[in-house]
């Protein structure tokens, strides 16, 4: 199909193609968002020359000055600390972590060394002149940590009194940022709040011990960027890009490197895998009130994507979904605001977690509603269209499906054994959670007890008359599992008060019914219930035609529950019931019952 998408990267500008050997910038200045660092390459080109803006990855912004040759740099960077112009923390570097191009806007980028201004240029060097730091000092806060870059050309590594003098200059978020490396390496327990007292030196000493370097308690330029390099080992190929899309007023964070966008499905917007890892994205966006909200919250909780095992909350005006097993672990958020319900969807293959919970923690952090929801309209229909998808989207299948019947006023529901061997949880109606409370495996049937309380509408009155060879019956249940929403009746007749060898506690039907239909209950034309349906078998090897169906005898049922202490309720009386009558006493009685 052929869609017109405005999808984009925030950052699709000028990308750098190529980096100039021997060529070095001066970094002034590194800044979370992009409007922030456009502000401020404005104001030092106001003020010195060959300012330029690159996105460094993860979600920071680069101002830097360049490029020079390593030792017009450093000179640079010395006479511009002396004057004040340039932050003391400012350093030299290599250009390899540059990606866009921001700043000058639809200037392409420089490539070949510049010449130092002319006040540089005729000023003498001082030998007091401070040496550029090696690497880059960590500035991006958890869970990504941007780790130092380090210079080609490696000096001897820093005494512990110039490792205390590197430290002094990094401000309270970089000490926290490496308090979270350190706490990630296994070496800190305590608070993050950049305090670096005796518990922070100690897994400092720590860690020097477990890494071959000499135990000081203060970590050296290159030993941070060694710490935080590892620290972000683990989100290597993830490629994480802000995105903005215009289309559905949402920006964030997403790892553009295991997945790319594939298409519209109003209420969504979907990122589908594109290699190994299993991944998907969503984003959430539509117009809605709080009960539209409420409505999400339940179908998503019908898709494959969120499986049933998982914490899920919910308040008036957000909600959250974790969902755990069949392979994957999934979290979905989604909030009411102003009339708009804007979220998104994080879907990681299952056992993957310190990755995906680095990601998720930055989707969380960059995740901003813009104006506008997704048009509904961009849905295009196709021939891939299918009942059990929501917005192109799998609905969690249950492993069997069949039918059931209300038999006392707790919600009790009598179904074939079938229907729930080897379940994990079964459901009745796709939304109730029940147990089995009894179960008889020489008649082949179970009792279901809601968890919660339950008041069904009608419950069944069970037959203990001998009813009239060739009278009228019907079967209600779910022939088709849960395609219908509502249970379907197969009118039929009473071939005989026994099964084909004579068996007492069976009863034969004259009727087709469908594989769904087995556990459902078989009334009488007053609309009593005469035995629960079978599910269909073959006999000595002999597959029976279609018309051929077998009920379960209410005698043998009443004895089973009254052993197990269970009461029903129960008639001799044959009445008549119009089948319009009875098609809606059927509807409040007989249950969907899914084994999942």
């Amino acid at each position: 199909m052929i869609r017109a998408l405005t999808f984009f990267f925030i950052l699709a500008l000028s990308p750098v193609t190529a980096i100039a050997q021997n060529t070095v910038w001066v970094q002034v200045e590194a800044q979370p968002t992009l409007s922030t660092a456009q502000a401020r390459a404005r104001v030092y080109a106001g003020q010195l020359e060959n300012v330029n803006g690159y996105f460094l990855g993860g979600r920071w912004y680069g101002v830097v000055l360049g490029p020079y040759t390593p030792n017009d740099a450093e000179a640079l960077l010395a006479a511009l600390r002396r004057s004040g112009q340039i932050p003391n923390d400012s350093y030299i570097v290599d250009g390899s972590r540059f990606r866009q191009q921001f700043y000058p806007v639809g200037v392409g980028a420089q490539t070949a060394a510049q010449p130092l201004p002319a006040t540089i240029a005729s000023a003498p060097l001082v030998d007091e002149v401070v040496a550029a730091p090696e690497v880059e000092a960590p500035v991006i806060a958890p869970p990504i940590i941007e780790a130092p870059v380090v210079d080609p050309v490696q000096a001897p590594d820093e005494t512990a009194k110039e490792a205390q003098a590197s430290e002094a200059l990094l401000d309270r978020a970089q000490r926290m940022d490496l308090q979270v490396a350190l706490q990630w390496a296994g070496f800190y327990t305590s608070a993050i709040d950049g305090a670096y007292g005796r518990g922070t030196r100690a897994s400092m000493r720590a860690w020097q011990e477990a890494n071959n370097h000499e135990p000081t308690g203060i970590l050296t330029t290159r030993q941070r960027a060694a710490l935080l390099t590892a620290y972000n080992a683990v989100l290597e190929g993830m490629d994480l890009q802000v995105v903005r899309y215009d289309a559905s007023g949402i920006e964030i964070m997403i790892p553009t490197g295991v997945v790319s966008f594939s298409e519209y499905e109003p209420p969504f917007v979907r990122f589908d895998a594109k290699g190994e890892i299993d991944a998907k994205v969503l984003l959430i966006s539509q117009e809605g009130d709080q009960n539209r909200l409420y409505g999400l919250y339940e179908i998503l909780q019908t898709l494959a994507i969120v499986p049933t095992e998982g914490a899920r909350s919910r308040d008036k005006s957000s909600f959250e979904l974790e969902g755990i097993g069949d392979g994957i672990h999934s979290y979905t958020y989604a909030k009411l605001d102003d009339g708009n319900i804007k979220g998104f969807s994080l879907i990681w293959p299952e056992g993957d977690d310190e990755r995906r919970r680095r990601i998720l923690g930055e989707m969380k952090a960059s995740f901003v509603t813009l104006e506008g929801v997704l048009d509904p309209s961009l849905a295009t229909p196709s021939e891939d269209q299918a009942i059990d998808l929501i917005g192109g989207l799998a609905v969690r299948k249950p492993q069997m499906s069949r039918s059931g019947f209300y038999i006392d006023d707790q919600g009790s529901v009598l179904t074939t054994m079938q229907a729930v061997q080897s379940c994990e949880s079964i459901t009745i109606d796709g939304e109730h959670d029940m147990s089995i409370v009894h179960s008889d495996e020489a008649l082949g049937i179970a009792v279901l007890r809601p968890q919660d309380k339950l008041a069904p509408q009608n419950v069944a009155l069970f037959q203990t008359g001998v009813p009239r060879l060739q009278a009228e019956v019907a079967v209600a249940g779910y022939p088709y599992g849960g395609v219908l929403v509502t249970p379907s009746l197969t009118f039929g007749r009473l071939a005989d008060l026994r099964g084909l060898n004579g068996e007492e506690n069976v009863k034969r039907l004259s009727l087709t019914a469908q594989e769904g239909d087995a556990g459902g209950p078989v009334f009488d034309n007053g609309g009593a219930v005469l035995g629960m349906l079978l599910p269909r078998a073959s006999t000595n090897g002999q597959v029976l035609p279609p018309e051929v169906s077998f009920a379960l005898d209410a005698d043998q049922i009443l004895t089973s529950l009254q052993a197990a202490g269970i009461s029903v309720l129960t008639t001799d009386t044959m009445a008549f019931m119009p089948p319009e009558t009875l098609t809606l006493r059927a509807a409040e009685n007989t249950v969907l019952v899914s084994c999942w």
